[in-house]
């Protein structure tokens, strides 16, 4: 009997990938995807590390610690999980991994008052209420009602916050003295050591080549910047800690075996009755805020400098990607790590062209090898990718053309939306305090008609939580 041999050329691989993420529609090809994917992946491997030292530096109630190694396996796993997720159902360049903004209220808020799987079951009750207010369209009809003027300065406040990001890394930006300025140049108002000339050099280098439209300018930067940290870090005597999280030496070996010991250990009702009623109820509404408006302004924000908003500042298939987001969240929760949502360096994959989800299931896929391969991922320095944060937050702020500066109607709650990001640190901060002067600003106008209800609501969830340390105080005396 002869076999018959089925070969795919080239051509039907890529009409396969172009039916299922519709690769011509978005003016994009399969090799710019990938590059963009790696890139993305480069600029958010750190993540594999921080975020295990933060909960791992913590401790809950009864004084446990978790074990590092499995939360770089539960960190890594729920990362590439979730954006694989991302790629197929919402089809678009968003990497998700534990969010920053979630993770110091699970390591210094809830885990002080209940154990590790109560927190982490807290977690995963999150991402369950997000997943129900995204699949109700309760999610997508606040979004939808959020003004245009301020999705567009949200994209400029997340460019400004991610080059903030990336400067303070760097060692750039210092937080300066007692009695000096609260930020400043370096640590002293002087640019000091080698691991701030590699960043020099890699952003300079990234410069040239990005202006020059090198295909793959931010990832060959990267590349670059990382081979001169190695090299500097072998032959000067340079402190470790000065490196950061992450230290640029040849690992000693390529593979570790992974260790899944924190997955399904979670308890989602459990802290309820351990830290209290108030208390577990403050943890969670500080969680869903922050995971719910993290991962709106980050959408918006990334997916607008992809061209993937229409005219009226809205996406195509807003729901799949929320409702992803939210099953991230559970996902996170689940393996035993922070919740995972959309990350801003995102934005640098969209910087190498990336526009579709084909762009996540190469970042998602590199994330699940790197469970494997912890070792590498420890490579790159947090000074070789910061470089691709400043670019990328200076492309974004070629979004505030989009705003008209000349209303203070708008102008005003769009520029405490940008400004608030990068000061707080918070892209839901600079959310809320947008959207609150917005409603003020109106209404002392007597503009009723023009503050959907919903934004009214939000407001005042949003005065709510900002003022969720006197309400703590008051209800507890």
């Amino acid at each position: 009997m002869t076999q018959v041999q089925i070969r795919t050329s080239p051509a039907a691989a890529r009409s396969a990938f172009d039916r299922l993420f519709r690769l011509r529609e978005r003016r994009t090809t399969v090799a710019r995807e990938i590059r963009g994917g790696v890139t993305t992946f480069v600029a958010m491997a750190y993540v594999i590390l921080l975020v295990p030292l933060i909960l791992g530096g913590a401790t809950d109630i009864d004084g446990r610690r978790l074990d590092i190694a499995q939360l770089t396996t539960a960190t890594a796993f729920s990362a590439g999980l979730s954006t694989v997720l991302m790629g197929l159902v919402g089809n678009v360049p968003l990497a998700l991994a534990a969010g920053l903004g979630v993770v110091p209220v699970v390591a210094y808020q809830a885990a002080p008052h209940m154990t590790w799987p109560q927190t982490m079951g807290l977690v995963a009750l999150m991402g369950v209420i997000i997943v129900i207010m995204a699949a109700t369209g309760l999610r997508t009809m606040i979004i939808n009602a959020i003004p245009l003027a301020l999705k567009n300065a949200i994209g400029v406040g997340i460019g400004m916050f991610i080059a903030m990001i990336g400067l303070v890394s760097a060692g750039v930006v210092g937080h300066g003295s007692p009695t000096g300025p609260p930020v400043g140049l370096g640590p002293d108002g002087h640019l000091r050591g080698w691991p701030v000339l590699v960043f020099g050099v890699g952003l300079l280098v990234m410069l040239a080549l990005y202006i020059r439209k090198v295909p793959g300018a931010i990832l060959i930067s990267i590349a670059i910047a990382t081979a001169l940290a190695i090299l500097v870090n072998a032959v000067a005597d340079i402190d470790a800690g000065a490196w950061g999280t992450v230290v640029p030496e040849l690992p000693d070996k390529l593979f570790a075996a992974p260790d899944f010991g924190l997955a399904l250990h979670i308890d989602p009702l459990g802290g309820f009755a351990r830290a209290g009623a108030m208390t577990a109820g403050v943890v969670l509404f500080t969680l869903v805020l922050t995971g719910f408006f993290d991962a709106m302004g980050t959408i918006f924000g990334v997916c607008d400098e992809a061209g993937l908003l229409d005219e009226r500042g809205t996406m195509p298939g807003l729901g799949r990607v929320l409702t992803t987001d939210g099953v991230a969240q559970v996902i996170g929760g689940a393996a035993g790590g922070a919740g995972s949502t959309v990350y801003v360096e995102s934005a640098t994959g969209v910087g190498e062209g990336a526009r579709t989800g084909l762009a996540s299931v190469v970042t998602g896929g590199l994330f699940c090898l790197a469970i494997f391969f912890t070792p590498v991922a420890g490579v790159v320095p947090i000074q070789a990718a910061a470089p691709a944060l400043v670019l990328v937050g200076a492309l974004m702020m070629t979004q505030a053309r989009k705003i008209d500066w000349g209303d203070p109607e708008v102008a005003v709650p769009a520029f405490l939306t940008i400004v608030a990001m990068p000061f707080t640190y918070s892209i839901t901060n600079g959310v809320g305090a947008g959207l609150i002067a917005y409603t003020v600003i109106k209404a002392a106008r007597g503009k009723f008609g023009e503050i959907h209800w919903l934004v009214w609501v939000v407001s005042v969830v949003f005065a709510g939580y900002f003022a969720i340390s006197g309400i703590e105080v008051l209800l507890g005396g």
